[in-house]
């Protein structure tokens, strides 16, 4: 017999003297628990109870919430959270897998850069540097706005483009003559995931296929960079200042100045 509580399991083998016990409550609930039966074969129970473990082992977003079947936690930073059942399809989530990672990658750099310069401009080191939601208005010299977006088009379209048909066919965009010569400097490990000297300068996830961890550690910053532009787009559109002037701001009178009187005000 199992008694089964959310994922958690606990097994009870049924002796032939307690047959009709596990037979009269098959499928039942007994004390708020639902009882089943279970074969006494050992090689069975063996099976389902490394099964129970590996359940219980995994994290789940919500503990105890029995995850989607196509989410297995094979994939890096897979919760089982997938409320509207967008992974159902195998090639959408294919699709969404790569476009998170892309995301949150745009994510971490915008945050550092975002960050950075603001750091710079509210501790008095280059007090000239725009905010960063005014950057975007800014003239230079040495090209005008219409000609850095014809070169952002070109490029970004380009390696967009690569990275798209390397997406439909792994692999291809490492084969020699494919990139002007240059295969061999960016060594493509999987999709998503380019490698060689110029974009995995330190070598740390030469084996992608064993790197669960570091695309683990990728993900997670990842997404918690996107929660964190979330929350830099709802400041700057509330307090018209950048995140570390709102931080300087908070500490300068933290019972005065919050989220509270932020909104109320």
């Amino acid at each position: 017999m199992a008694f089964a509580v959310g994922s958690g399991v606990q097994t009870l083998p049924c002796s032939s003297s307690s047959s009709s016990f596990c037979g009269n409550y098959h499928g039942k609930t007994l004390f708020g628990y639902t009882a089943t039966t279970l074969p006494a074969q050992k090689g069975h129970v063996a099976r389902h109870s490394q099964e129970v473990v590996r359940a219980q082992q995994r994290p789940l977003w919500l503990p105890g919430l029995d995850p989607p079947p196509y989410l297995d936690g094979s994939l890096a930073g897979d919760f089982g959270f997938d409320p509207l059942g967008l992974g159902e399809d195998p090639d959408n989530l294919k699709w969404f897998v790569q476009a998170e990672l892309v995301h949150a990658r745009f994510a971490m750099a915008g945050v550092a850069g975002i960050l950075f310069t603001d750091l710079l401009r509210a501790t008095g080191i280059n007090s000239n540097l725009p905010v960063w939601y005014e950057a975007g208005a800014i003239k230079f010299q040495f090209a005008s706005t219409r000609t850095l977006l014809v070169i952002q088009l070109i490029l970004m379209g380009f390696v967009e483009t690569k990275r798209y048909m390397d997406f439909l066919n792994p692999g291809s965009q490492a084969k020699e003559g494919s990139f002007f010569g240059l295969e061999a400097a960016l060594e493509g490990l999987e999709p998503g995931y380019p490698g060689g000297p110029l974009l995995n300068p330190l070598g740390l996830a030469k084996d992608i296929k064993n790197a669960h961890e570091w695309k683990l550690k990728e993900i997670k910053n990842g997404r918690l960079a996107m929660v964190a532009m979330l929350g830099i787009f709802v400041q700057a559109s509330v307090t018209h200042v950048g995140p570390i002037q709102n931080l300087i701001d908070h500490l300068s009178d933290p019972w005065h100045r919050t989220i509270i009187q932020t909104v109320a005000g």
